[in-house]
């Protein structure tokens, strides 16, 4: 009698559903699609990698754990985003659980790309749906594919899918629970990935898509004319160029309005609080501490919105992986590749993004390189500082009848971080003996106008991030700095304002022998201490420095008219230049040094930055005061 053959176990909980695919395929879009608001994010344990899990329930009342994997081009890891990717699907990360449907989202503009990737995972063995998104686009650039055609050459269920629609998931959820009820399954070995050559996996490619897929040969869509102009030689670096000013003038001439809206409020508010309490260490905590602090950083949120809408405006309309393309030979001069475009662009947002998406890079000297590099760029927590000092000190006029001064002097301050940041980069380079360069390949994806959804996700979220810096860590380190700028108090017959004989008092002029030199008094020295924590906090440190500087019962209803009495125009231009180098914020070396696995790097990025600081902000102040600024 023949030996009978087990079924595999049913799975008896929550079926696991791993999203994969290349990057920019529409995967995480299709998650937030299924999940909504019912997911998590965490790290994999061990490592900085971003782990994205949630939940549905289908129509027929199934639910499942989804889980959105890193994106990745091939299971043969170069990346550890792609490392972390493989040993998840392939059951080999400790603490994960092994998923018992694999879908792979695949992109149907550029099925040639994906399908190598789904060709790999299929070696092991695990079930798999294959998820053809982005149809509709595919259509429209005379691109039609066979599903039907293309599940029999693949040998598993093919959906199509719109993620960005709403139902436009719909087929793949009837999909999965087509497969209902799961088995448990185990992977094969990864030995099975390279048991077939990449030429040939290759051949398969072609194969398939001769089969499944059919071109309308028209190749002049709306995207190739564009890129004609946009990827010209000498017109695609000018258009890139007046972009960039363009946005930075923006910055500056749209936001005045709402500016002068929050900082009136907040002044009112002030009058209000003098008016209706008595003089004592309460009122002066709201006035001098939370309004005075709080107040003169909140008043720059439209910059940042302003500044962030023309960003996100900019990735989605598909213009972001071309300015990589036109910047990848001007890269390559210092020894990177335009490959670290995307991590210093994030840099802009926040250096702590920045740094994280350096992941991408395979080389580990390119990636070790930009990371260092990656604070450079002048990060939305500078913007409050440069917005001050400029709107203080650069008159508000046009130049040549069409620009803004102030919004040319931003420009050139951000200008100044990214020349800075290729520069340092040079000297690493070569310091580390790296110089041959990695080519680089970037997927071109269609223009198309930026989704309103998305952008008002995008701008809600970063207005969330920037009011909750500010109603947690900036007000903590407020009412912290007005205590010790309040206490002990002044002695009697004290000719200097309380503040002056404080333990904040104290340690301003400490610090002050080290940073006369470059133009700074004791109120600025003062200010930069718990800009350490976060650099917006600088202005919300002056704002209650200076509150508490004023002398008898007088309180300046702005910091402008304050620092502009209280300081020359070289301390100015010094403070703007400390700020394009300033050394970086404690949770950003942190981030260096989970990133890095060393504290080697987070030291040197604190060292040079400082040192790169104090000298630029030397020369440029005593420049200043040699053309008698």
């Amino acid at each position: 009698m023949g030996a009978v053959e087990k079924a595999a176990p049913v799975v008896a909980q929550q079926p696991m559903v791993a999203l994969l695919g290349n990057p920019n395929c529409g995967k995480t879009a299709l998650f937030n699609r299924l999940t909504g608001a019912r997911q998590k994010v965490a790290n994999y344990a061990g490592v900085t990698i971003e782990r994205k899990e949630g939940q549905f329930t289908s129509g027929a009342g199934n639910q499942y754990r989804l889980l959105d994997l890193p994106g990745a081009y091939s299971l043969s890891a170069h990346t550890p985003d792609e490392m972390i990717t493989r040993d998840v699907v392939a059951g080999l990360r400790e603490g994960e659980r092994s998923p018992d449907v694999v879908v792979c989202v695949v992109d149907a503009t550029n099925l040639r790309l994906n399908l190598r990737l789904v060709l790999e995972i299929k070696r092991l063995g695990l079930p798999m749906v294959l998820c053809l998104n982005m149809v509709d686009v595919a259509k429209k650039r005379g691109i039609v594919v066979d599903a039907a055609k293309l599940s029999q050459e693949v040998g598993m269920p093919v959906v199509e899918t719109v993620a960005v629609k709403s139902g436009g998931e719909k087929a793949l959820v009837d999909a999965l629970d087509g497969l209902w009820p799961f088995h448990e399954s185990v992977a094969n070995p990864l030995a099975a990935i390279d048991a077939v050559s990449v030429e040939e996996t290759q051949r398969e490619v072609r194969r398939i898509m001769s089969v499944a897929v059919k071109d309308s040969d028209d190749r002049g869509n709306r995207s190739e004319k564009i890129d004609h102009f946009v990827l010209h030689p000498f017109m695609g670096p000018v258009i890139l160029a007046v972009l960039m000013f363009c946005v930075f003038q923006a910055v500056f001439s749209w936001a005045e309005v709402p500016m002068d809206m929050i900082s009136g409020g907040v002044e009112h508010l002030g009058v209000l609080v003098k008016t209706h309490m008595a003089d004592g260490v309460l009122r002066s905590l709201l006035v001098d501490g939370v309004l005075g602090g709080v107040g003169a950083v909140l008043v720059f949120l439209p910059q940042i919105l302003i500044l962030f809408f023309f960003i996100l405006v900019l990735e989605d309309c598909g213009y972001l992986p071309r300015a990589a393309f036109l910047l990848d030979r001007l890269m390559g001069g210092v020894g990177l590749s335009g490959r670290a475009f995307i991590p210093l662009l994030s840099s802009f947002a926040c250096a702590i993004p920045g740094i994280m998406a350096a992941r991408t890079i395979q080389n580990p000297r390119d990636r070790i390189v930009t990371i260092m590099i990656a604070p450079l760029m002048t990060c939305s927590a500078r913007l409050p500082v440069y917005a001050l000092v400029i709107a203080a000190f650069i008159p508000d006029r046009e130049v040549w009848g069409l620009f803004n001064l102030q919004g040319l002097v931003l420009f050139c301050l951000y200008f100044a971080g990214i020349i800075s940041a290729m520069a340092v980069a040079w000297v690493m380079k070569r310091s580390m003996r790296a110089k041959r360069n990695q080519p680089l390949m970037l997927e071109l994806p269609a223009y198309h106008w930026p989704h309103m959804r998305n952008l008002a996700i995008g701008l809600y979220e970063r207005a969330k991030i920037f009011l909750m810096r500010v109603g947690t860590t900036i007000l903590t380190l407020m009412v912290l700095l007005w205590a010790l700028s309040s206490f002990p108090g002044a002695p009697d017959g004290a000719t200097h304002p309380p503040i002056y004989y404080s333990v904040a008092g104290m340690l301003g002029r400490a610090l002050e022998f080290i940073f006369a030199p470059i133009g700074f008094n004791w109120q600025i020295c003062i200010a930069l201490v718990p800009g350490m924590a976060a650099r917006e906090v600088a202005v919300g440190a002056l704002g209650t420095v200076y509150a508490l500087s004023q002398t008898g019962d007088e309180l300046a209803n702005s910091l402008l008219p304050v620092i502009q009495s209280s300081w020359g125009l070289p301390t100015a231009l010094a403070l703007l230049a400390w700020y394009v180098f300033a050394p970086q914020c404690l949770s950003t070396l942190t981030v260096v040094r989970r990133e890095t696995n060393s504290m080697k790097y987070p030291l040197l990025m604190a060292a040079y930055m400082f040192v790169l600081a104090y000298v630029a902000t030397f020369i440029t102040y005593r420049v200043a005061l040699a053309l008698g600024g």
